[in-house]
């Protein structure tokens, strides 16, 4: 089955061979010894990952509570008015779901899935990108999807993909999906990647994201056993990301701000279990801004745009260059390194 699809749940394993999914995950890990395949949170894959990307019906059941915590503590980060870029994947789509209640808002995305989850949100415009559909995601890709986003600017951008590293950033395992969230990135003020800890530590081989382009990530909490994960947290931090971890509780209405007492800080400093979300903010020093961009000073912020009274959805091409309905929101954010 992973052969075949390159990654399965183990709720799917479980219910095909008629089995507990206690003694599946057994099974796994024998396989797994034997080099056949590679576990990860809720299921498997292929080993190594540098070459093949999971179809979005596998990556939809993998580490799905995670992934819902992801997306209710990035939504928080989003303010009335916004204009925004979403690009594919299943934790964004989880995004999206969200931000449907944020009023004004303007969503640019290349995903189907993204802009099917915000077609009837009130007050949400949905602009579309063009490109060519490419099935196993239902993202637009190409030289259309990504000429489109030329001269477009709005407050951040949130991209999820395949892995992350803090040597080599985000990637993802196809060329085409990495073109296009290079060029979402661009147009963004700020960049906020949306990673589950079982990406933690992942490399594929198309990087879409420099680490030192990154601004925050939004994240889950990583096993205790799991050490790679924890790892490569801290030295993400290092870098000067920011980092937010998600726990439970994470999308119950939280705001953007400083983190709670008990925060983890480049040191590392544990923090209780029933902290619904702590903050890493990254080591003093300054970040690099991409595309030579700067981000508005903190805590200033525009008017807020007047979003229509109905959903819409066009095309980003019939943007061109206007500017942002949205102005960036970045006294939340960690500083850029220069």
């Amino acid at each position: 089955m992973v052969r075949a699809n390159g990654a399965v749940s183990l709720r799917e394993l479980a219910r095909v061979v008629q089995t507990s999914e206690v003694t599946v995950r057994r099974d796994v890990r024998a396989l797994e010894a034997e080099g056949l395949l590679d576990r990860r949170h809720g299921g498997a894959v292929l080993p190594g990952g540098f070459t093949r990307e999971s179809g979005f019906p596998q990556k939809s059941h993998l580490a799905t509570a995670e992934k819902t915590a992801i997306a209710d503590l990035a939504a928080s980060f989003v303010e009335e008015g916004e204009a925004v870029v979403v690009g594919a994947g299943t934790t964004t789509q989880e995004l999206a779901r969200r931000l449907a209640r944020v009023p004004g808002l303007t969503v640019v995305t290349n995903s189907l899935l993204v802009a099917q989850a915000l077609a009837h949100a009130n007050r949400v415009e949905v602009v579309m990108t063009g490109g060519t559909l490419r099935g196993s995601n239902y993202a637009l890709v190409g030289s259309g999807a990504e000429q489109s986003l030329h001269g477009l600017r709005v407050t951040r951008a949130f991209l999820s993909g395949s892995g992350l590293t803090a040597e080599r950033g985000l990637s993802t395992s196809n060329m085409l999906s990495a073109s296009v969230d290079r060029a979402l990135v661009q147009a963004a003020a700020e960049v906020v990647v949306l990673a589950d800890h079982t990406k933690l530590g992942t490399d594929t081989m198309f990087q879409t994201v420099p680490t030192d382009v990154i601004t925050r990530l939004v994240t889950d909490e990583p096993p205790s056993h799991d050490d790679r994960a924890s790892t490569e947290l801290q030295a993400l931090a290092d870098q000067g990301v920011h980092i937010s971890v998600a726990g439970p509780g994470a999308g119950s209405g939280q705001g953007p701000g400083p983190g709670p007492t008990g925060a983890v800080s480049g040191g590392g400093e544990q923090v209780p279990p029933q902290q619904r979300r702590r903050d890493v903010p990254p080591l003093p020093g300054q970040r690099r801004t991409h595309g030579g961009h700067h981000p508005m000073p903190p805590g200033q912020q525009g008017p807020p745009g007047a979003g229509p009274s109905s959903p819409q959805l066009r095309s980003a091409g019939s943007l061109g260059a206007e500017p942002s309905t949205g102005t960036a929101r970045v006294a939340d954010l960690a500083p850029r390194r220069r």
